[in-house]
């Protein structure tokens, strides 16, 4: 495949900056972390300080997500979030006491331009991707607060078919464009990767995260499973593959967590994760430079 195919109508950034971090071809591994739903105050103040303690110790671009609100949820009854405004103000908080980048979902395109002005990353849900006003809204926003927008590659789509999504977000006037590989729906009940994605969807001109919590569901049931232990393994394998950010969703008590518990990483086990993708994506890198 050409590095620009001929259905790409304009090539984004790469790599892109989100704030001071650069993400892409040729840069440090980005991570993306936090819990998967903003379930208090106190809780994403906990982790976000955690996150922002490792960062620095291992000397990582790091960026803290959680959602305001997960509207996706299988059950009616299950714990949504804060909401828009109350979630985007700790989030707010978060990024003016830690000094990390901030990121979280949204599933409206009214939610955008309040997302993008206080994120630096304003991501769209894989189900979701489809949706043009939404991406186009996202876009919009995001572009003009010169920020970046995330789309995860929906689970029913090939990667290259992603070129689609990228043509909208340019089209809205956002060159700052992220695809996340997530897995793809497999029957019922599971999800598998094509690590293949990654340097496919890199060839369309973006940078590309890999989702290893999201990619380790078992979708279906009253509600979602998962299996957490994977979690390394996929990770792993992505970043050999090449990814340019691993995003990992993380709690300090998943079992729990009040949303995807069993897909999130204890917290105490970040520094050792990402220790050993540090080590992976340098070995990749050594294996680049000798073509």
């Amino acid at each position: 495949m050409s590095a620009k195919p001929a259905s790409l109508k304009a090539a984004p950034d790469n790599p892109v900056r989100i704030g001071q971090i650069p993400c892409g071809t040729g840069e440090p591994l980005v991570f993306i972390a936090g819990p998967c739903v903003i379930e208090s105050e106190e809780l994403i103040a906990k982790v976000s300080e955690r996150l922002a303690e490792v960062a620095q110790q291992l000397r990582v671009p790091m960026v803290f997500k959680s959602s305001f609100d997960k509207a996706n949820r299988t059950s009616v009854h299950s714990f949504r979030g804060p909401g828009l405004d109350a979630g985007l103000a700790i989030l707010e908080r978060v990024r003016t006491a830690t000094g990390l980048p901030v990121t979280t979902d949204i599933h409206e395109a009214g939610q955008a331009e309040a997302a993008a002005e206080v994120c630096d990353i304003v991501q769209i849900p894989a189900f979701l991707a489809r949706q043009t006003d939404l991406v186009h809204a996202a876009a919009t926003a995001t572009g003009r607060h010169g920020h970046v927008i995330n789309v995860k590659k929906p689970q029913f789509i090939a990667p290259e078919d992603a070129v689609h999504i990228v043509n909208k977000c340019v089209e809205a006037g956002n060159r700052k464009v992220l695809l996340t590989e997530r897995g793809t729906t497999f029957g019922y009940g599971r999800l598998v990767n094509d690590m293949r994605a990654i340097p496919v969807m890199q060839q369309l001109g973006t940078p590309v995260v890999f989702d290893a919590t999201h990619s380790v569901q078992l979708p279906g049931g009253s509600s979602t499973g998962g299996q957490r232990e994977m979690i390394p393994f996929l990770a792993r394998a992505a970043v050999a593959c090449g990814c340019d950010a691993v995003f990992c969703e993380t709690h300090p008590d998943p079992d729990r967590a009040l949303s995807d518990g069993p897909n999130m990483l204890p917290l105490e086990e970040i520094p050792r994760f990402i220790e050993q993708l540090i080590q992976l994506r340098s070995l990749v890198n050594e294996f680049l430079s000798r073509k």
